[in-house]
């Protein structure tokens, strides 16, 4: 595709205005798009234009931009993440109504935990994972499952980095990180206490692929001072019918 005076390709353009769109900024001013893309105004407008046409993107009455119906519908054809929260929903949901704290499922993309799902009741405690957020796969409990699990490069890959701090509690040196890796393979879970919010602790089991792998990680958070293991034993009895729905719809 043709670049742009700056070297961007036609793709990149697309994709930098598209991710200007987050869990908690779902509405914004193409001249908001364009300053989140790094985008001449005019460039921004005429790719916000030409997606609102195709309706990957849509316009209201007041000229604001939200991601259009189509882009979803696209998203959503042959997904490997549908076909995960598919299966993954019905043991979700099991395990939410027995422990009646927050349950998620999610799975690695791009170096980070991407949240799939988020089952809540009203009296379940804090909580700042959003459906289609990202976490640090050092810092939450999913991503220690999904991290420990995944490829060494990746693993390396990941600890090479400057590793942010979320909390006092949240573990940045990559020794204490490998140590943590080690214990979730050795326990088969991940317990974070306060490494996302102070007065949480994550728990987490890996829902395993055959190639024992980590294809996704399904978590609960509890309040800090909560005991861990009546509910590690929901996630895992729910991995394992997880598991089994995957492998019988491929």
């Amino acid at each position: 595709m043709a670049n742009s005076p700056s070297g961007d390709s036609v793709t990149e353009r697309l994709v930098r205005v598209l991710e200007t769109f987050t869990p908690t900024r779902t509405v914004q001013t193409a001249a908001e798009i364009g300053r989140r893309a790094g985008l001449p105004s005019s460039t921004a407008h005429r790719v916000v234009g030409e997606l609102v046409d195709a309706g990957l993107l849509d316009r209201d009455g007041e000229g604001r931009i939200r991601v259009g119906v189509r882009l979803w519908e696209l998203a959503t054809r042959s997904s490997l993440p549908l076909r995960v929260r598919q299966a993954a929903l019905p043991a979700m949901e099991r395990v939410q109504a027995r422990v009646g704290e927050h349950t998620q499922l999610a799975i690695l993309e791009q170096d980070e935990a991407l949240f799939l799902e988020r089952l809540s009741s009203p009296d379940a405690g804090a909580n700042i994972t959003r459906v289609a957020g990202r976490l640090p796969l050092h810092a939450s409990s999913s991503g220690l499952v999904l991290l420990a699990f995944a490829d060494p490069a990746l693993q390396e890959r990941v600890l090479a980095r400057p590793l942010r701090r979320l909390t006092a509690s949240t573990p940045t040196d990559p020794a204490a990180v490998r140590r943590k890796l080690a214990e979730v393979r050795r326990l088969g879970h991940a317990v974070a206490p306060g490494f996302i919010e102070e007065v949480s602790t994550g728990v987490a089991v890996p829902v395993r692929d055959a190639n024992g792998r980590a294809a996704a990680a399904l978590s609960v958070v509890l309040p800090r001072d909560a005991a861990p293991g009546p509910v590690l034993e929901e996630l895992h009895r729910a991995a394992r019918d997880v598991e089994r729905a995957l492998a019988q719809h491929g």
